[in-house]
């Protein structure tokens, strides 16, 4: 069964959600630009992430709290903080958890990578989904960052309705406000699947996508560091290792893939098309090796089969090697 099928008219959405129906939210941030990946540009970002995480309502309050206390631990300034509002309005950055994992000494690593765990600690807690699209450049190439975020936020607004039908829940989606002319596109898209001619085909979703900012919305500080802290790295060092020239493809980013790959598989919602084809989760476009998703999660391995065991005096064989399936307080910050 298609996954709109389970949801009643789009008349009845509001009713449910204030008679106390189940409510998702699903907050989204990016990591990248459009900038085109070259030598001349060594700073480029070389991949762009859209992505982030869905959270029950009913955990919203906890999860908040529980990232304000992470940000407390590896920011101990904000502990005697006066003002609620100068603990929510004050950040973390992923790009500085980065430049400690590339730049710091072995005390700033580990913490930038406890951090990164306490993320997904609350998030494993509070029943979130991360879902992102994850799009990889190619040398030399213009990269349309106009038509690929657009079409990033159409598919995860997809995958949010199935989840929603899952859950028999709605929801809404909160992004990351960048200027008028680049967030407009972001909502029409959506918009123009919920009320074409022809029927809501995002039943679940209860309005177009909103915008807040990450000084007022802490949830979205707490997207912007899974995808900017997280699943870019891993990116970058999954599909693009060989790009040496490239300041965001370092090796020191293995060990957030290696430490953290399997527990970013569980956490993502995956499902079934009427073709039966698994849809959703965390999507790559690889467009320069066209790699699969999957090595977001950890390394292909490989695993030694020995062959048949031949008699000494006629010689030993290497064993054949056969490819395995992939299983698919911070110091003050600069």
């Amino acid at each position: 069964m298609a996954a709109q099928t389970l949801w009643p008219s789009l008349s009845g959405a509001a009713t449910d959600v204030f008679q106390g129906g189940s409510v998702h939210l699903c907050y989204i941030d990016e990591a990248g630009n459009g900038q085109t990946l070259d030598p001349a540009r060594p700073d480029a970002p070389p991949v762009l992430v859209v992505g982030g995480f869905t959270v029950p309502r009913a955990q919203v309050k906890s999860l908040t709290w529980a990232f304000l206390a992470v940000k407390k631990h590896y920011r101990p300034q904000l502990r005697n903080a006066d003002q609620l509002s100068e603990v929510i309005q004050q950040e973390i950055k992923g790009s500085d958890v980065r430049k400690n994992l590339r730049a710091g000494n072995h005390s700033w690593r580990r913490a930038a990578m406890e951090l990164v765990a306490s993320l997904l600690d609350i998030l494993e807690s509070h029943e979130a989904r991360i879902l992102a699209r994850v799009w990889i450049k190619e040398e030399g190439l213009a990269f349309d960052e106009s038509g690929v975020y657009p079409a990033s936020v159409a598919a995860l607004n997809e995958t949010f309705q199935a989840q929603l039908a899952h859950e028999h829940s709605r929801g809404m989606m909160v992004l990351d406000s960048r200027t008028k002319v680049k967030n407009a596109p972001n909502v029409h898209c959506v918009t123009t699947r919920k009320y074409r001619t022809g029927g809501d085909s995002l039943r679940g979703v209860i309005e177009s996508p909103v915008f807040g900012h990450s000084d007022t919305h802490t949830l979205l500080q707490l997207a912007d560091l899974v995808v900017s802290s997280l699943l870019f790295p891993i990116a970058c060092h999954a599909y693009l290792g060989d790009v040496t020239w490239n300041v965001h493809c370092d090796d020191a980013y293995r060990p957030l893939r290696e430490q953290f790959g399997r527990r970013l598989k569980k956490l993502q919602f995956r499902y079934q098309d009427p073709m039966g084809k698994w849809r959703g989760g965390i999507v790559v476009s690889d467009r320069r090796t066209q790699q699969p998703s999957s090595l977001m999660f950890g390394p292909k391995k490989t695993a030694t089969v020995p062959t048949t065991v031949i008699p000494k005096q006629l010689g030993a064989a290497a064993p054949e090697r056969r490819e395995a399936e992939p299983d698919g307080g911070l110091p003050p910050l600069p």
